[in-house]
């Protein structure tokens, strides 16, 4: 009995050894299913990017990248959490393997095997978490320069939730905490509003911010409140907003959207400069053109245009602080 336990105990401790990443003492953790050998596939012709919202992942949206990528080697990325994306990525075929890099600190970002693995990847998909931690960890290391250039090969890139709030060209860096709208609409200065610009430079995205959870969160009028500041603080002309429901995706592929999943994804576009934006006092911003996609059919980010019967068309205002659509 005893020699048994012994075996049990050798058994374990061995099966422990496995299961934990090979790169002990590195600045990263890497986890990998299938085969992690590089693969070559043939150059895509066209960009895609998946845009989702956050809480529950989109199958069909994985698939997708898979199908547009063509396969190889699906990279995740995330600065915290575990390997979870992996079983369920490569469940659904098509890919020789599936890595996840837990890249948490400017350390990791500089590890010449991070970027090996992410300049390789057919597929790169940016986790959710906290954005903040992408800006601090991220922003001007060999990461940042990696996934510029997956998206300049046209690879696909996907990213959920706080992941999702890199691929605009402007985004809420959230330096300083999060907030809410009705906190955003009373004081377009409030210090938690961190913007952040020209973080990547993705297809048909040169005017666009992007948030997530919008119907769960309410966060409609915090977006026009980030566009707002955007157009008040010089940064463009003219700003355009996409907001995604949780449980929802936006496949783009050369600047064309479809939404899948199960709720809908907002644009909104600014009509001018804001009215009143000034610190300490209630936003108001008239007319931002809003248009609703709840079911098929497509928006075209070039002409910022939605086509097919499930498009809605309204206006959105911010009348000292407070939200008004028509």
């Amino acid at each position: 009995m005893v020699r048994l336990h012994r075996f049990f105990a050798v058994f374990l401790l061995l099966a422990a050894a496995l299961a934990a990443p090979a790169q002990a003492g590195k600045p990263y953790q890497y986890y990998a299913v299938g085969d992690p050998t590089n693969v070559v596939v043939a150059p895509r012709t066209k960009s895609a990017m998946v845009l989702m919202g956050g809480g529950p992942d989109v199958d069909a949206a994985f698939s997708w990248m898979i199908q547009k990528g063509g396969g190889g080697n699906f990279v995740v990325i995330r600065s915290r959490g575990t390997d979870a994306y992996n079983p369920y990525i490569f469940a659904m075929g098509g890919v020789q393997s599936v890595e996840t890099l837990v890249i948490p600190s400017r350390d990791a970002a500089n590890d010449p095997f991070v970027i090996e693995r992410i300049r390789n990847a057919e597929e790169l998909f940016i986790a959710g978490g906290d954005q903040s931690d992408y800006i601090n960890f991220w922003e001007g290391t060999p990461v940042q320069a990696a996934i510029q250039e997956l998206a300049n090969r046209k690879t696909p890139i996907g990213g959920t939730s706080a992941g999702m709030m890199l691929l605009g060209r402007f985004g809420f860096s959230a330096l300083n905490g999060s907030i809410t709208s009705s906190e955003a609409l009373a004081n377009p200065f409030d210090k938690r509003i961190t913007l952040e610009r020209d973080y990547l430079a993705m297809q048909a995205m040169g005017s666009v911010i992007t948030d997530a959870h919008f119907d769960t969160r309410d966060r409609l009028g915090r977006l026009v409140t980030f566009m707002a500041r955007i157009v008040n603080d010089g940064w463009a002309t003219m700003a355009r907003g996409i907001g995604v429901d949780v449980e929802t995706a936006l496949l783009v592929e050369d600047g064309k959207g479809s939404r899948i999943g199960a709720g809908s994804v907002t644009f909104l576009q600014t009509v001018g400069v804001p009215q009143v934006c000034l610190p300490k006092q209630p936003l108001t911003y008239q007319n931002l053109q809003a248009q609703r996609l709840s079911g098929g059919g497509t928006f075209d980010l070039g002409n910022w245009a939605g086509y097919g019967g499930s498009t809605v068309n309204y206006t959105v205002s911010a009348v000292q602080g407070v939200l008004v659509t028509k």
